[in-house]
């Protein structure tokens, strides 16, 4: 079943108890709790309140939406570590992290072994903590084409490390539905980041409700996942209701 949520980094400014009062009245199922925004990195006590309180409102807690970049630290295991401890004190299904700091165009293969090295790392980390390492789908990254995406799962070659997935404007309707639909049939494919934009222009989500059906369409809606929204116009609480109503129609009419 596919679940509807919020990327909390979407309200940075608002605090934890806010967002999950605003998710709750919206009828959302779940939170991926952003690093930085709404829980520090090595922070036990904080994180394990957090999970609390997010379980007394009703909620699930999705993922931990780490800012840890591949190849970005002269010390990865320990930085990833203090992500890690967070991660685990919120009680987190997954941790997300960043696929490198260059795009996949001017990545050599050099950089690719060593991304996929580290990667490979972080996710036997995460694994020994019952947690999933999952990419985010992102520009600017060697997740930002199919290929790219493809070419460093396949060199990294770990059980743990999947993608999250999110529509990538740079790509094309048919390009983004060949990743997903490869994504869905290699099983790397967890949770999905939703929203809708015009160019790079933050649109009523309502309005791409055509795009992400056809999106749905090529993943199996009976395996557990979210579907998480981020990016909201004008990042407004009254667009965010609407948007919120919009996702759990699509989603009621998989069901």
């Amino acid at each position: 079943m596919i679940l509807p949520g919020l990327v909390s980094v979407t309200f940075r400014e608002r605090s934890a108890i806010e967002i999950l009062e605003l998710s709750s009245q919206c009828g959302l199922k779940a939170i991926e709790w952003s690093e930085n925004a709404h829980v520090q990195p090595g922070d036990v006590a904080g994180a394990h309140n957090l999970y609390t309180r997010t379980i007394d409102s009703g909620m699930q807690v999705a993922a931990y939406g780490s800012y840890f970049r591949l190849l970005a630290n002269q010390q990865p295991e320990q930085v990833f570590r203090e992500s890690l401890i967070a991660a685990k004190a919120l009680h987190a299904p997954l941790i997300r992290i960043w696929a490198g700091t260059v795009p996949s165009s001017a990545a050599n293969p050099e950089y690719y072994a060593r991304i996929a090295k580290e990667a490979k790392l972080i996710a036997e980390m995460a694994a020994d903590e019952g947690i999933k390492l999952a990419l985010e789908w992102h520009r600017g990254t060697l997740t930002d084409t199919n290929h790219s995406s493809m070419q460093l799962l396949d060199e990294a070659d770990h059980p743990n490390l999947y993608c999250l997935w999110q529509p990538t404007p740079e790509l094309s309707m048919k390009e983004r539905c060949e990743g997903l639909h490869e994504l869905a049939a290699r099983k790397k494919l967890l949770n999905l980041h939703a929203y809708y934009w015009d160019g790079d222009i933050r649109r009523p989500f309502a309005e791409g409700i055509h795009e992400w059906s056809q999106y749905l369409a090529l993943i199996d809606s009976h395996e557990d996942r979210y579907m998480l929204m981020e990016f909201v116009m004008g990042n407004t609480v009254e667009q965010f209701r609407t948007d919120a109503a919009a996702l759990k129609q699509l989603l009621n009419h998989l069901s």
